[in-house]
């Protein structure tokens, strides 16, 4: 588990091809490793890596095809910038929100403009994504906890304060990157519970207004 709120800003060293999927070494920047033992999880972007070696000044990890698949990894190139956290220990301050590593969807900057000494970002989320995106609720993008200032359809808009600017890869933002997107946690865990007994059904197709209209949770 991690928090969501960036502690370094690293860049990818190596791309290495291994077996059908890839073997990648992060250049770890500020970020401090002295507590970092193999096997131990260090988010990258917002993906939930494995050590696997630890050379001194970064660390090895292992990307898999399915990985390579589901997130923006496969944009990333020898010299791209990212946003690094360690994983979270029980005396850590939980600054941001309960961010998995997990990401569930490929976002897409569709507009940047200064909004006075901050940056105001609109994001286009995969249309399934959405209805776990609401105005002022959390959301990571590309590992870093952000609130949602609006919400139309499959877009929702940030606002970015200089300090975040500084401290993350988002200074490098512009329409047209693809970023990863991890929604809040307790929305995924709240649908699932609404569905109640056909959770258990396959292919329950998640909650829909006439599921709920049916079940009492909408008044007529």
């Amino acid at each position: 588990m991690f928090t969501g709120i960036i502690e370094s800003i690293g860049s990818i060293r190596a791309l290495n091809p291994k077996g059908g999927d890839v073997r990648v070494y992060v250049e770890t920047g500020k970020l401090d490793l002295a507590d970092v033992k193999l096997g131990d999880s260090i988010a990258v972007n917002g993906v939930c890596l494995t050590a696997v070696e630890l050379p001194g000044d970064g660390f090895w990890a292992d990307v898999s095809r399915e990985t390579l698949d589901c997130t923006a990894f496969n944009q990333l190139k020898a010299g791209s910038r990212v946003n690094l956290e360690k994983a979270l220990t029980p005396t850590t301050r939980l600054g941001g929100h309960l961010v998995s590593g997990h990401v569930d969807g490929v976002g897409e900057v569709v507009a940047r403009e200064e909004n006075a000494r901050a940056i105001q970002f609109r994001i286009r989320a995969p249309k399934d994504l959405a209805k776990y995106i609401a105005h002022k609720g959390s959301i990571t993008v590309d590992g870093t906890s952000l609130t949602v200032n609006a919400v139309n359809g499959a877009e929702f808009e940030l606002t970015i304060v200089p300090h975040t600017l500084a401290e993350t890869i988002m200074a490098d933002y512009r329409p047209g990157r693809q970023v990863n997107l991890e929604v809040d946690l307790l929305a995924r865990y709240l649908e699932r519970l609404l569905l109640g007994d056909k959770a258990a059904e396959p292919s329950s197709g998640g909650i829909t207004e006439s599921f709920l209209a049916a079940n009492g949770y909408l008044k007529s």
